[in-house]
């Protein structure tokens, strides 16, 4: 029975004993001849090659810009929840177990760096940047970092008192976001050395953070809830968007165009750089965890389903 609705965000988020569950050594994910088919959690692009990870370990790599896909084989089945791509061929992706996979060649092979299933506390997201350093963000407020290529990892402290499932790291204009559970938002200008707590809107939780290329920062979360800050998240207006969906992921796709896509089908596009959104609900009424731009101007939608494809709004 395909995962609906909130069910889909119960399994991201929700993480039960089986999930949680320590793979055994040596464990290798299977080849599915439905893997495009499969939950997809989120993807990354660059340079016209893009990653897609998901459920029981599936990676899918395509090297045409998203329009064709093929799975690769990855030391772990764990659930791959967050993916990350640096230049160089360099990839990364984090996930339950607090998976931490990386791979060298663009993804055609991956190796297992890091993983603690003993700690029952999930990856959710990943981000570098540059070779050395990055972080990997996760449930009850675990914020891991790297300064030496994954070599090591390291927790850092977020907020003293708060332990609060950290679901999005993004980067923007010098510093960096993180998009949390009940209504928290956090900021590093030292390069994830320190954080703030951002006033917040509202009190549901956070799916993602958005940085825009003219500086201005989108917040999405539960219940269509979409926010715009103009002054680095010191203050925050409310965007109408048509839908009581939760929002799950979002895209600057360049000349003031932004999408924003989450639950039940929704899908929200803006062409003034995310000041107003349209709304449409698409057909299939299927889950977006991640959107990639399509070569026609639309969107590769991955999540529920696994890969589809939106065309552009007329």
């Amino acid at each position: 029975m395909p995962v609906r609705g909130a069910a889909l965000l119960a399994a991201l988020l929700v993480f039960s004993a089986a999930a949680l569950a320590a793979a055994p050594d040596g464990e290798r994910s299977t080849l599915a001849p439905l893997a495009v088919r499969s939950l997809l959690l989120d993807a990354a692009d660059r340079d016209g090659l893009a990653i897609a990870v998901g459920e029981r370990g599936h990676v899918l790599v395509s090297r045409d810009g998203g329009t064709a896909w093929e799975q690769v084989v990855v030391p772990t089945r764990a659930q791959l929840t967050g993916v990350w791509i640096h230049e160089g061929g360099l990839a990364w992706a984090v996930g339950h177990d607090e998976t931490i996979l990386r791979s060298r060649d663009g993804g055609a092979t991956w190796e297992l760096v890091h993983s603690a299933p003993e700690e029952e506390r999930p990856l959710l997201d990943v981000w570098f940047a540059d070779a050395e350093t990055g972080f990997a963000a996760g449930a009850y407020g675990l914020l891991l970092a790297t300064r030496d290529g994954g070599s090591t990892w390291e927790p850092e402290v977020v907020a003293e008192e708060d332990d609060f499932h950290l679901n999005q790291i993004a980067a923007g204009g010098g510093s960096l976001y993180l998009a949390a559970e009940a209504g928290h938002l956090y900021r590093s200008d030292d390069a994830g050395r320190t954080w703030t707590t951002l006033p917040s809107p509202y009190d549901g939780s956070f799916f993602g953070v958005l940085p825009l290329s003219d500086g201005s920062i989108l917040a999405y979360g539960l219940r269509g809830n979409l926010f715009r800050s103009e002054d680095r998240g010191a203050s925050w207006a409310e965007i109408p968007t048509g839908t009581e969906a939760t929002l799950t992921a979002g895209r600057d796709l360049g000349a003031g165009r932004v999408a924003i896509a989450g639950l039940a089908g929704a899908l929200l596009w803006s062409a003034d750089g995310g000041r107003t959104f349209s709304a449409r609900e698409l057909p299939d009424r299927k889950a977006t965890m991640a959107l990639l731009p399509a070569r026609d101007g639309g969107l590769v939608l991955l999540g529920e389903g696994g890969v589809r494809h939106a065309e552009p709004p007329r």
